[in-house]
Order: structure tokens, then C-alpha cells, then sequence
């Protein structure tokens, strides 16, 4: 059968005086920098075909990547299972997660752009598949590094890590059609946060976006942006931070645009590669739940829980759930894994795999080894967002990013979650 491939992109930029997902639930837009878009590339070889769908949005629940699959499925008139769905995670869009402290899920926003226009994306990409062929080359950037900074007494901050551990491979996918040559679209694939602008009211992609913008300039090629490990990664800017403002956007994103274009000019070989799906369920174990009295004491030093935000209500949120929970009666069985369905895309040389996580880039790194694919892509906020998931050498370090894995929901994954998900992984495309 031969390969085919199709590809589509809609602009779903919100209305001015939206809310801004990614800092505060105060923060709204008064200025567009430059347009959201949903991106839709369908893979084929006339037995199976498969969406692969990145939108430039910071995350979204499980239940809002569950709609979003299943519109996008039945518009295109594939199986749901075989649509996965991606946000670029930048902190300058709409808020489609709806996450206890980042504020509540835009279903304005939701229900009249971002759905309607995820579904026309999809279904014209898989209308517009054609025979096709892939060039793939993957170099090493410097654009992301580990965000967990470490001060004098050991206290981990939100910064530049220069010795910490970070995914350097930049991964370019060039898809032309097979009869002219043509370009259909180029996939970039990196693992970086998007907070190079920082607490903004600028809509915007944020540097991915630049990149995005500089490389369909210099190869007239429609281009889409897939983000990789970014649970510890964030963009290294001039000023030592991993946030800045719109100027810093514009300069990290052409040093990235120059990175992709050194991929791009690379590639060598055109393959029409193969198609295939794996399907299956990952399970994660869960924490046994703790006592009633180590809880209520936790919660009694909160003395003002109706002002607090971000990491302080989630905290306070998740302890709260517990003791109603640990009250109730009678009480509900405490489950004992976390399950998610898992649908990974393998495309030639090429597996995309697809985690509802923010996960750190150490994992990524180690499934690069033990997968035994050539790329091996692990793409982060994709098919749902479950917050943060870290190595477990993180945890007694503690910062942001542990305490989020350590607070959200009733029940909380293990510590060694990251060794259970990578072997669940590799059961899954071993079998």
C-alpha cells in the first residue's frame, strides 16, 4: 500500500479580553502577537489512517481531549483511537483545562472556536491525503534547559539549570508528495516549555510559534510544532531566566528557526515508510491514602483558603478531598492503579508516543535508549494533562513541579511512576 499524507491548519486565535491559561486566573488578553492554529496531519497507507494534531494551547483536561478526539474522529470518519491530540503548552492561550487554581475552562471558547475548528482541521487533512514520502533528520539544541535551579541552601526555584538534565535532540520531519516533490508539511519536535513570554496579555505561541513562522518563510512549506519533555525544560533566554517577555519570544524562536533549517537542509532520504497503531492501557499505581488526623492537620495551617491560587488552592484542594474522603461512609474503594488508554503512532522509523503529562526529560531520554526505534518522540500534554510527572530522583529535591505531582486529585501516583510508565510503554510495543 503506499503512504499517504494529508495536512491542515485553522487559526483559532480567541476574541480580546479573554483569560490567559498558564500564571494567574487574573490575566486577560488585550493584544494578539500572533494567531493560534490547530494543525491536523493525517498518516495512511490504505489499510489504517491516523490523525496526529498539535494546537497551540497550554493543555487541556482529560475530559476536553476526550471531546476533542471523538469530534475530530467522527469529522474525519477514522477510529477515535487512532487520533492523538497535542497542545504546544503555551502559557499565552485560553484556558481549556480548567485545572483547581489556574482558573475555571473557557467552554465559550471551547464550544465556539477550539472544537469546531480541531474537527475541520482533521477532516480536511484526512480528505487531502495524498501518496507521499518522509525525510527525517535529528540534531542536538540548546533552545530548552533544565528549569529547576538550585539555590545556595538547596531550595529549587523556577530558573536555569545549567548542569541539570534536558532532551537535546530536535527532531525535523519533512513530508512531500511522492509524485512532484512538493511539500505537504515539516513536523519540528522538541522538549521545551512555552513561558518565554512570560505573565503576559499577549496572545501568542510563544517561541515555537517564531520558529514555526521563520521555517515556513524559508521553506515555503506549511510547518507544526510538537513539544517533547518539558516537565523540567524551559526556553534558555539572554537573561537567565526561563520567562522573559514578547522580545525574547522573537530571539529564542530565530536561534530555534535556525536549528530547524540546519535539520532541514540534512535530510538526504525520502522513504514511503509504514503505518501502524498499537493500542492498549497503561496503568500507573497509586499511593496508599494517609490518616484522617495527618491530614486535618495540614489543613488547619491555612488560614485563609478562600485567597489563595495557583499551587497553594491546589494543595489545599487536594487535602480537603481527602479528608471528605477519608470521612465518607460508606467509603469508597480506594482504586489502586491510574489507567489510560495509550495509543501510540509508529511511522516508519518514527514512534510518537503520546502522554497525558508533563513529564521530565530524563524519561524521554531513557525510552530514546530502550525503544529501539531510531526517533523515538514522547510528546507531552497529549491525549489529556494530568499535571506533572517526575523522575522519582526529583521528589526528595522537592520545587514546583513535585509539589503539583505530590497535590493533584483525590489519589496520587507512586514515586517510582516514571519506571512504571516507561515499562508499561515498552510492554506495549513489545507485544
Amino acid at each position: 500500500m503506499p503512504f499517504l499524507c494529508g495536512a491542515s491548519r485553522k487559526v483559532i486565535t480567541p476574541p480580546l479580553g479573554t483569560p490567559l491559561f498558564g500564571y494567574r486566573p487574573d490575566v486577560f488578553a488585550t493584544t494578539v502577537h500572533d494567531d493560534l492554529t490547530a494543525t491536523a496531519v493525517a498518516f495512511g497507507n490504505g489499510e489504517i489512517t491516523a490523525l496526529l494534531i498539535t494546537l497551540t494551547v497550554g493543555e487541556f483536561s482529560n475530559e476536553v481531549s476526550e471531546r476533542l478526539r471523538k469530534e475530530a474522529a467522527e469529522a474525519s470518519g477514522i477510529n477515535k483511537r487512532n487520533v492523538i491530540i497535542h497542545a504546544t503548552h503555551t502559557h499565552s492561550a485560553p484556558n481549556v483545562c480548567g485545572m483547581e487554581g489556574w482558573g475555571d475552562l473557557n467552554l465559550e471558547y471551547l464550544d465556539g472556536i477550539l472544537s469546531p475548528m480541531t474537527s475541520a482541521a482533521a477532516k480536511e487533512a484526512v480528505e487531502s491525503m495524498k501518496p507521499a514520502e518522509i525525510g527525517v533528520e535529528e540534531i542536538k539544541s540548546d533552545i530548552g534547559i533544565n528549569r529547576r535551579q538550585q539555590d545556595k541552601n538547596g531550595n529549587i526555584l523556577l530558573g536555569q539549570n545549567p548542569w541539570g538534565c534536558y532532551d537535546p535532540y530536535l527532531t525535523f520531519i519533512s513530508i512531500r508528495r511522492a509524485e512532484d516533490h512538493s511539500g505537504i508539511i515539516n513536523l519540528i519536535h522538541y522538549g521545551c516549555h512555552g513561558t518565554a513570554c512570560g505573565c503576559s496579555t499577549e496572545i501568542t505561541r510563544d517561541w515555537s510559534g517564531m520558529m514555526i513562522d521563520r521555517v515556513e518563510k524559508q521553506t515555503g512549506i506549511m510547518a507544526a510544532y510538537f513539544n517533547g519533555a518539558i516537565g523540567d525544560v524551559g526556553p534558555r533566554l539572554s537573561n537567565g531566566y526561563t520567562t522573559g517577555d514578547i522580545t525574547f519570544v522573537e530571539e529564542l524562536g530565530g536561534y530555534a528557526a535556525m536549528d530547524a533549517m540546519r535539520a532541514f537542509n540534512k535530510i538526504r532520504a525520502y522513504l514511503k515508510p509504514e503505518v501502524k497503531m498499537y493500542h492498549d492501557t497503561i496503568r500507573l499505581p497509586y499511593n496508599i491514602m494517609p490518616e484522617l488526623a495527618e491530614v486535618e492537620k495540614k489543613l488547619q495551617a491555612y488560614a485563609e483558603p478562600e485567597k489563595l491560587i495557583n499551587i497553594s488552592k491546589l494543595t489545599y484542594a487536594h487535602l480537603k478531598e481527602i479528608a471528605e474522603y477519608l470521612k465518607s461512609d460508606p467509603k469508597e474503594e480506594a482504586p489502586e492503579f491510574f489507567a489510560f488508554e495509550e495509543d501510540i503512532l509508529k511511522v516508519g522509523d518514527i514512534l510518537f508516543i503520546p502522554y497525558p503529562y508533563e513529564f521530565f526529560s530524563e524519561i524521554s531520554m531513557r525510552l530514546r535508549t530502550y525503544t529501539g526505534a531510531r526517533y523515538t518522540l514522547a510528546l507531552s500534554c497529549s491525549n489529556g494533562c494530568n499535571a506533572y510527572l517526575p523522575v522519582e530522583s526529583a521528589l526528595c529535591q522537592g520545587g514546583y513541579e513535585t509539589a503539583v505531582f505530590r497535590n493533584s486529585g483525590l489519589f496520587t501516583l507512586t514515586d517510582n511512576a516514571d519506571q512504571h510508565l516507561i515499562n508499561e510503554t515498552l510492554r506495549i510495543i513489545e507485544d
